[in-house]
């Protein structure tokens, strides 16, 4: 310390003394307020979060804080955090309703929530106003399987075919047989509903419908991440990537 002490004198009787923050670059400086600036924002975005949350939640707004683990993606803050095959990515959640005849998508949606209970409703009102006539029947995964979802009055003239999960390995069956308790759920009225074999049988079309076409978008054509960022430049950039399914479906269509 005493040698640089010693240097710092000797170059101010050299050059000249500049006290203050003009010995740090004007680059170095610029850099601070910014990344300042980015910080004050992920703190105003998260504190924004907490109050949307809390309204969900129903809970007092004025104490709504963020998370002690609340995080905020600096290069694509509209993105989220999202369980993913390999762990935990900055993602979105891409959504597509696909037709059981051609393989054709009738609905596409890209959303910022972590799980698909929120998109059932949304699908089918949209493929209902598209087409004139919401689908008579409807086959979706575990992820979609909620109360709202089952009794929701977009779904109350729709034959409804939602698996509620995947029993492990040696557990008895989820929902036994005979008659339901008074108190069963829907839930539970949708379980017994998949345990009988015609409706299984149903049920076990979704992975000739929707599952093969995840697989050609991922694998045949190699789209397996969103190469822009921002939730609307996503949007459409699925847009695009549903459109192109369909032009290759209808050009195998024609070609035949």
């Amino acid at each position: 310390m005493s040698q640089a002490d010693a240097t710092d004198a000797q170059e101010d009787a050299t050059h000249g003394a500049r006290p203050g923050r003009e010995d740090v670059p004007a680059e170095l400086l610029y850099r601070r307020e910014t990344r300042i600036a980015r910080i004050r924002e992920a703190k105003r975005v998260l504190e924004a979060r907490a109050v949307a949350q809390a309204v969900v939640d129903q809970k007092p707004v004025e104490q709504a804080k963020p998370a002690a683990k609340a995080q905020y993606n600096f290069t694509d803050p509209e993105s989220r955090i999202m369980k993913g095959p390999d762990g935990f990515v900055q993602a979105y959640n891409a959504q597509i309703a696909v037709e059981s005849v051609c393989q054709l998508i009738v609905r596409h949606a890209v959303t910022q929530d972590a799980n698909d209970k929120q998109q059932l409703t949304p699908m089918i009102e949209t493929v209902g106003e598209q087409f004139g006539a919401r689908p008579t029947q409807v086959l979706a995964d575990s992820g979609y399987c909620s109360e709202t979802n089952v009794a929701t009055p977009a779904t109350t003239d729709v034959d409804l075919y939602i698996a509620t999960g995947r029993p492990k390995h040696g557990e008895p069956p989820p929902c036994p047989r005979g008659p339901l308790p008074k108190n069963a759920t829907l839930t539970d009225r949708m379980r017994r509903k998949l345990q009988t074999k015609p409706r299984k049988d149903v049920y076990r079309w979704r992975k000739a419908i929707v599952e093969p076409v995840f697989g050609q978008i991922e694998h045949a054509r190699g789209f397996r991440q969103f190469l822009l960022r921002g939730f609307q430049r996503v949007q459409g950039e699925w847009a695009l990537v549903c459109l192109g399914h369909n032009v290759l479906k209808f050009h195998g269509l024609c070609s035949r």
